[in-house]
């Protein structure tokens, strides 16, 4: 069988070559490629299309064709992956051009910069596969696409494509993940491949090979930059200023091809020559696949929206970023519902073919997307898209607005530091600031990432709106905001002045902040993700600390709720002068202590100080889990904060020894069946002997159903609908829908739990805090959170709990994005963080996930008050 794909699919490839037709096809057959050049069969032992392509097999033949080629070709590397996997790119051209690399490469520095080219730039085409790990015939497809170009003879595309264009294939953006993949296919395999969807080679274990190992979309990273992959990836592009940048992914195996133009709605960032462009491509493209007969489609499911993804990011850079998307075998053959077959070597054909037509685009015209590329970039240096300075006040979350300015610096955004009281735009910041000018050639990604909101279009909003009327679904692919100052937590201004300041780069250490004097103790007020981390690792290394859940005031200045000390009298000299290390390592902000007297609030031996450990932390992992929020809330915890964490997984819950932990993470799904009644009555032990349960989105109607619920809550229905009409399962549970409109009615809501959904594409609010409770520290003045889904909660009644965190008023609701009317009115009042006593221990409930793709790094202390604290306060 695997003989016959691959005779399918060498016929198929040698029509598409070149596209000469029958003299082509045969010329091919008789050896119409260099015979110096390997293949892929003589180099790792099998036929493109007839296995799927390992990691270590991928790299091996492309260092192969590098050696083959020395002369057109470069390998570089540039990230190794959690898992210490290399991603490697490789840069081909023709001989006079790889001769001449370094002048290329810094011409378009010059052009990248806003400046004007001296005539040594070629167009760059960033070829770039396999994001998703489980998505796998792009590998293939792009060792076909390498191959091809060096030793194709006689092809004038090919030839023209060396010769006009840099061509960079980025293989394989997600090694772990393919890794993963590979090895389940190959445990499930038989003795031939099974087209049955349901078959197992189909059906991946949990994780999917879709994520990292961290269990990140690694296509939702681009601004976040929080994993390694990501990271060199975007420093790899800009270091060569790609003018196209395609992204090729698989899909469900039921569909066809899809590739630019992309569906609406476009970033209002975008400009019409970017538009025009998409055309072109996409005429491009179409031509090959018609040459094919194959099927495809266009402006449909995948939009220009959302800066987060590799298409969307590097339009916001001024390239031409396109997802095209193959129909995945997820195997090597597959059964379609109409009753074809997919194979893989179809998947391998199409995403080629799409590469070089891609490819002779540019080629064909290569001064155009130059020239383009290069006004896009000097116009944003010269204040097309604005003139004024996004300010980011130091005062506020300082470590927080720092390690933001970092990342706006990792992805070519100028950023300017001003140190100690500063004024700008008539405003004074006793920390100084951040400033960043509009006037810069990246100027359009700036203005997405810092902006407020990024306004839908008028006429696609109005279309949704006439959908959800006709109860047809919304066309919004992702979430509707991202300002990234928002999520951070921190205030940013734009204002018309200019600013000076010093250029911040991407790895510039945070500064520590050190203030007073005296040897009696060391205070870390509870202000900024900084703070959390620092604190974390000082446990780790058993410096004894104790916690406040009350503010105090020494000498005229005011410690907030949340405030560490560490005493010098329970710690050895030692550990204080490690204290200090550590508190440089981080950029910590401490204030040293000359005697326990304060002026107002508790002292250290008050009842309101409690002794802080270290806590042990188990996580909920495998089926019934969404793998996004588990690998998110770990690496935050872990990677960020600095927590270890222990993943035990859903089926082992019900007799495992949890009294080895303190706290345990049910992240978002519905693990209920998994865990059955006997992981139920495990864990309600576990939380009645002291233990906190901290459960996430989804997850929480798990624990707040049936006779005695661990969580007093109920999901609410759709405003008027009654219970059980057409909702999950029927679930009769439902609590009626009600809109609370005043803080007065949510006062009688609590009284009466029968107080109070279209799916929410994902908005930030803003929540207003129960400033009593310590899991609201550091939210005195509320916070942002992100709210997707369906999910809505009735607050937890007086009797049973704290609504710690709860959305704010209809009119104060929406801090940036888009919600449905109905959304905002229901979803007024009600909570998002939740707390409730169970015998000796505490329950706490997020109605959304705090951690989602860990760019909400404004709630980093909100996870730790829930993680770190909590175990603290429930002894």
């Amino acid at each position: 069988m695997l003989e016959g794909i691959w005779s399918r699919w060498l016929v198929v490839l040698v029509a598409v070559l070149g596209m000469s037709g029958a003299a082509q096809a045969q010329s091919f057959a008789q050896g119409t490629f260099d015979p110096a050049m390997p293949t892929l069969a003589e180099t790792v032992g099998h036929a493109p299309g007839t296995r799927i392509t390992s990691p270590d097999q991928t790299y091996a033949y492309l260092k192969a064709l590098v050696a083959a080629a020395p002369d057109r070709t470069r390998m570089v590397q540039y990230a190794s992956s959690w898992e210490d996997r290399p991603l490697y790119y490789v840069i081909l051209s023709a001989p006079e051009n790889i001769a001449r690399l370094d002048a290329i490469r810094a011409d378009l520095a010059n052009i990248g910069a806003g400046r004007a080219s001296n005539g040594a730039a070629l167009p760059v085409t960033w070829l770039a596969y396999g994001v998703h790990g489980n998505e796998i015939s792009s590998t293939d497809a792009a060792l076909m696409t390498a191959y091809h170009l060096l030793a194709a003879q006689g092809d004038e595309r090919a030839a023209r494509i060396m010769r006009e264009t840099i061509v960079v294939i980025d293989p394989m953006q997600n090694p772990d993940g393919r890794a993963r993949f590979v090895n389940n296919f190959l445990a499930a395999s038989g003795i031939d491949p099974a087209a049955d969807r349901q078959a197992a080679e189909h059906d991946e274990p949990w994780p999917s090979g879709r994520v990292n190992h961290y269990m990140f979309d690694l296509n939702r990273d681009w601004f976040t930059l929080s994993q390694p992959e990501t990271r060199g990836k975007v420093a790899a592009i800009r270091s060569w200023n790609p003018v196209v940048v395609v992204d090729l992914h698989e899909m469900g195996g039921d569909e066809s091809y899809f590739f630019s133009p992309a569906a609406q709605p476009f970033s209002p960032n975008l400009t019409q020559a970017q538009i025009r462009a998409y055309e072109l491509i996409g005429r491009a493209n179409a031509a090959a696949f018609d040459a094919m007969g194959e099927p495809y489609f266009t402006r449909e499911v995948y939009d220009l929206f959302y800066p987060g993804y590799g298409d969307t990011w590097n339009a916001h850079q001024g390239a031409i970023g396109s997802t095209y998307e193959q129909a995945s075998a997820r195997g090597l053959v597959f059964e379609r519902r109409d009753g074809t077959v997919l194979t893989y070597a179809d998947g391998v054909r199409n995403h080629f073919t799409a590469s070089l037509a891609t490819a002779g685009a540019v080629a064909e015209n290569p001064q155009r997307f130059l020239s383009d590329f290069a006004q896009y970039r000097a116009a944003n240096a010269s204040g097309a898209a604005g003139r004024g300075t996004y300010v980011i006040d130091l005062s506020k979350r300082r470590w927080n607005a720092e390690s933001l300015g970092r990342r706006l610096a990792a992805q070519g955004i100028t950023v300017l530091r001003r140190e100690g009281s500063a004024s700008i735009c008539g405003k004074t910041y006793p920390k100084g600031y951040l400033a960043v000018p509009q006037a810069q050639p990246a100027a359009r990604l700036v203005k997405s990432l810092l902006d407020r909101d990024t306004p839908l279009p008028d006429g696609f909003l109005e279309e949704q709106e006439r959908r959800r009327s006709q109860d047809l679904p919304h066309e919004l692919y992702d979430v509707t905001a991202w300002s990234v100052g928002l999520m951070a937590g921190v205030d940013v201004t734009l204002c018309n002045a200019a600013a000076t300041g010093e250029a911040l780069g991407p790895d510039t250490p945070i500064a520590p902040v050190s203030e007073g004097a005296g040897a009696f103790a060391v205070a870390v007020p509870w202000t900024d993700s900084g703070q959390a981390r620092f604190v974390t690792l000082a446990l780790r290394e058993g410096i004894e600390a104790r916690v406040t859940d009350k503010a105090f005031t020494k000498n005229g200045r005011e410690f907030p709720r949340g405030t560490v000390v560490f005493p010098a009298g329970s710690n050895t000299p030692e550990k204080m002068a490690r204290l200090t290390a550590l508190a440089r390592e981080v950029g910590a902000h401490t204030v040293a202590m000359d005697s326990g007297w304060v002026d107002d609030g508790p002292n250290l031996g008050s009842e309101s100080f409690a002794r802080l450990t270290l806590p042990r932390v188990a996580v909920a992992w495998d089926d019934g889990i969404s793998q996004l929020s588990a690998g998110a809330l770990r690496y935050v915890l872990e990677r960020r904060i600095g927590l270890p964490v222990t993943p035990i997984r859903t089926q082992r819950l019900a007799r495992a020894d949890l009294s080895d932990y303190d706290v345990l993470l049910v992240p978002e799904g519905d693990p209920s069946a998994i865990l059955g009644e006997g992981g139920m009555r495990n864990i309600r032990d576990f939380v009645r002997k002291g233990g906190v349960l901290v459960a996430v989105g989804d997850s929480l109607e798990t624990f707040s159903g049936g006779d005695a619920p661990m969580l007093a809550v109920k999901r609410e229905a759709a405003l008027g609908r009654e219970p059980g009409a057409g909702d999950k399962d029927g679930d009769a549970s439902l609590a009626e829908a009600v809109e609370i409109a005043s803080d007065a009615e949510y006062r009688e809501a609590i009284k009466d739990p029968k107080a109070l959904p279209d799916t929410l594409p994902g908005a930030l609010l803003n929540v207003v805090a129960e400033r009593d409770h310590f899991l609201s520290a550091g939210y005195d003045a509320g916070g942002v959170v992100l709210a997707t889904g369906t999910q809505i909660f009735t607050p937890l009644g007086r009797d049973d709990g704290v609504n710690v965190l709860r959305f704010a008023a209809p009119g104060n609701l929406v801090a940036s994005g888009y919600v449905w009317d109905e959304n905002r009115r229901q979803l007024a009042y009600k909570p998002y963080l939740m707390a409730q006593r169970q015998g000796r221990g505490l329950v706490i409930g997020f109605a959304h996930d705090p951690s989602t793709r860990a760019y909400l790094d404004g709630l980093d202390l909100v996870i730790a008050n829930a993680v770190l604290v909590a175990p603290s306060r429930v002894r």
